[in-house]
């Protein structure tokens, strides 16, 4: 069985806003979402700034929020989105939709940890040989909140999702780093090809904002470090570039098996024509510098598609504005499209966005089905200076009109984890 994949709802909550629409919007007119950091004191770090979500009514979002009253702050944001993409469904009227026959497949990372108990209670539990355990145990049962140690993680999206809309089908969260939730959604197409499903709500949730999420991402230099020029921080394929921005939220999407869809008459955005996924098997925190692994990704993607890159009118990029992510993308880009490469558009909507680490190529599909759905393709902001190794066509600065009928979105994470989709415009 090898049914057909559509896309029927979506929902997002990121830095730029609390809806789809919104956010759209906000892309168009070229905003940034980044600010200096609120959620911590992040005065003393190398990168004081980030992409974070502000002024989120959960309750105003989520009609019953008080269900979910422990949810951690990635497992809200998923709701919220949740919530707008089982709306913009219309799942809310179906009553053709059996529970076991509802999916949920999320690319989820963890919630905003409770660093600085963490932290206090290493040093009161510290002895000459180290952490006490007993002692550790002792003042972790009398000091720690349960109910958010075990709310901050991963898979607890999934759970939250599974009671708010009685899913009872295949339940799967996977954590991929960067790649996470387009590979989610990959496997989510798969489900619903296989006959597992007839719907599955699918895309990502994170937020990382916090001193060890941010400090490690330092560490690694992985983080932008412009922060006396924090709104244009973030500049993909740009020769000035100098890191990403660490950005938070979640995008949901309903995927439907197209058959069912039809049936009860639901409004189909676009249709999940293509998935490829790859490894680097390279190393655990740097991609192939050849982008040997992200160009199987896509040539799998167009396989599957029954495409050549000349079907492809638009690449959204992963594009996250360090040195060398761009410059292996753009490689990969060449390898897997040839000559064709010079006259694809591509851009990274991180310019604006930050890298919303799990939740990032959920947030980027969704701006895939919109920029399909009025023609026109969303600019990478922050141009400015043009890089040698990065020579393809970036959209830079202001977003174009273009006629797309079938796009591709790339995401690839720490690790060499790779996966893209391609989508068709909706008829």
């Amino acid at each position: 069985m090898n049914r057909r994949v559509v896309i029927t709802g979506m929902g997002t909550v990121n830095p730029l806003a609390h809806e789809v629409e919104g956010t759209w919007a906000a892309m168009l007119a070229g905003r940034s979402g980044i600010a200096p950091n609120e959620l911590f004191d992040a005065s003393t770090f190398a990168s004081t700034f980030c992409a974070q979500v502000r002024g989120y009514d959960f309750a105003a979002q989520v009609p019953d929020a008080d269900k979910h009253a422990h949810a951690g702050r990635h497992c809200r944001f998923a709701l919220g989105a949740g919530v707008q993409a089982w709306r913009h469904a219309r799942l809310d009227a179906c009553d053709a939709l059996r529970p076991e026959r509802l999916g949920i497949y999320l690319g989820s990372g963890e919630g905003s940890l409770d660093f600085e108990n963490f932290t206090s209670l290493l040093v009161d539990a510290w002895s000459d040989n180290g952490v006490d355990a007993v002692q550790w145990a002792k003042l972790a049962y009398e000091r720690m909140d349960l109910w958010r140690e075990i709310e901050q993680e991963s898979n607890m999206v999934c759970a939250h999702l599974a009671a708010e809309f009685g899913a009872r089908g295949p339940a799967f969260n996977v954590l991929t780093a960067c790649a996470a939730s387009t590979q989610a959604m990959g496997e989510a197409t798969w489900l619903i090809r296989r006959g597992e499903c007839d719907a599955v709500l699918t895309g990502g949730a994170h937020s990382m904002i916090h001193p060890l999420g941010t400090s490690g991402f330092i560490r690694l230099t992985a983080l932008s470090t412009r922060n006396d020029e924090v709104a244009t921080a973030s500049r993909p394929f740009d020769l000035t570039r100098d890191g990403f921005v660490l950005g938070e939220g979640a995008s949901v999407l309903v995927f439907e098996d197209y058959e069912f869809a039809k049936a009860r008459g639901a409004t189909i955005l676009a249709e999940v024509i293509g998935y490829g996924a790859s490894a680097d098997a390279f190393r655990i925190t740097d991609q192939d510098p050849e982008g040997d692994g992200a160009a199987t990704a896509m040539t799998a993607a167009l396989a599957d598609a029954g495409l050549g890159p000349e079907d492809i009118d638009y690449v959204s990029a992963h594009g996250t504005a360090t040195k060398q992510n761009d410059e292996v993308e753009t490689r990969a880009v060449k390898r897997a499209f040839g000559e064709q490469a010079y006259r694809v558009p591509v851009s990274s909507v991180k310019s604006m966005l930050g890298h919303l680490i799990a939740a990032a190529g959920a947030t980027e599909l969704i701006t895939c089905i919109l920029a399909m759905r009025d023609g026109v393709i969303p600019p990478t902001t922050n141009y400015r200076t043009s890089d040698p190794a990065c020579d393809l066509d970036y959209v830079p600065n202001e977003p174009r009109r273009a006629e797309l009928k079938t796009v591709m979105s790339n995401s690839f994470g720490f690790g060499g984890q790779n996966n893209t989709l391609i989508l068709r415009r909706a008829e």
